[in-house]
This record gives structure tokens, C-alpha cells and sequence, in this order.
């Protein structure tokens, strides 16, 4: 089976945020078929999520500093139900705080004392990345993606999101 291809460029060349025409196409895409994604930068924030959805990444530079990027599942994944049918988030935490003590601690803290399913909302000055495999390890499914400006990295967490 071939893999389908998403070319973003148009979309950010025009201002525009791909986010949900990239997450469209995931919602597509049959088992065991990769997407190979087209666009105007490396879209790092795009590796975790598309991880924490099942897919491993391959991304090669092309010509004037744009991309492209395979993403293959990575075989035994259980799918967590999509964001769109999470609950509204229960719990929210500001880590941007300058007193904001290790985020990644308080929020393992807080998923430690959720009911399954419930969503929790966090901020943060910058992408988890070591966060994941706990998350992962927890049974946790998340979504997460910078804000527009770039300054910020917001995550949805879901408790227990890969076990049902």
C-alpha cells in the first residue's frame, strides 16, 4: 500500500496553520499506510505527536530549507481515541510560572491522582521531550503543539489514554 502525501507548503506560505489538515489525513490513513508530509521547515513539534499516535519519522532537507518527512506506524500500538472526542480538560497547570518547580514532575504529580480519561491542559516554556516516555510508560496518550508565536508549548494529556 502506498503512503499518502501531504504537501503543507501552500498552507504556511499563506500564514496558515497545517495542524488539522496534517491530523485530517492521519485520521485517514489505513492500517499499516505511512503519510510522507511536505513542508516549509523541520516540524519537530510534529515527531512527538505523530509518536505518541504510533509512528516512527524519516526526515529528509530539500532544496531552500523545506522538508519532507515520512511517518510509518511503528507496528504493535494501541490507538487512544482521538483528541476531538477527549473530554474538556479537568485540570490545568501554568509551568511558565518563574516559580514553577520541575513541570515535568508536577504534572506525572497531578496525572498520579487522575481517573482515567480525565484530560489535563499544561503550559510550558518548551516541548517535554523527556517527559514522553514516562507518559508513554504511564499509558497516556497527549497532543501537543506550540502556540502561534512560538513562545509556548501547550500539551493535552489524556490518563490512561492508550489502555481504552
Amino acid at each position: 500500500m502506498d503512503d499518502l502525501e501531504l504537501d503543507v507548503r501552500p498552507i504556511q506560505r499563506n500564514g496558515g496553520e497545517p495542524l488539522s489538515a496534517i491530523m485530517g489525513v492521519v485520521g485517514r490513513l489505513a492500517e499499516g499506510q505511512g503519510l510522507r508530509l511536505l513542508s516549509t521547515f523541520k516540524p519537530v513539534p510534529l515527531f512527538s505527536m505523530m509518536a505518541a499516535k504510533g509512528f516512527t519519522h524519516e526526515a529528509q532537507p530539500l532544496e531552500n530549507g523545506e522538508w519532507s518527512v515520512v511517518f510509518k506506524p511503528a507496528g504493535d500500538f494501541i490507538e487512544a481515541p482521538p483528541p476531538e472526542t477527549w473530554s474538556a480538560p479537568k485540570y490545568y497547570l501554568d509551568c511558565t510560572e518563574p516559580e514553577s518547580p520541575e513541570p515535568n514532575k508536577r504534572i506525572l504529580s497531578r496525572l498520579g491522582k487522575m481517573d482515567r480519561g480525565e484530560v489535563l491542559f499544561a503550559l510550558l516554556h518548551q516541548e517535554p521531550q523527556v517527559l514522553y516516555p514516562k507518559l508513554r510508560e504511564g499509558g497516556h496518550a497527549w497532543v501537543g503543539d506550540f502556540d502561534e508565536d512560538g513562545d509556548n508549548y501547550r500539551i493535552m494529556i489524556r490518563a490512561g489514554g492508550s489502555l481504552y
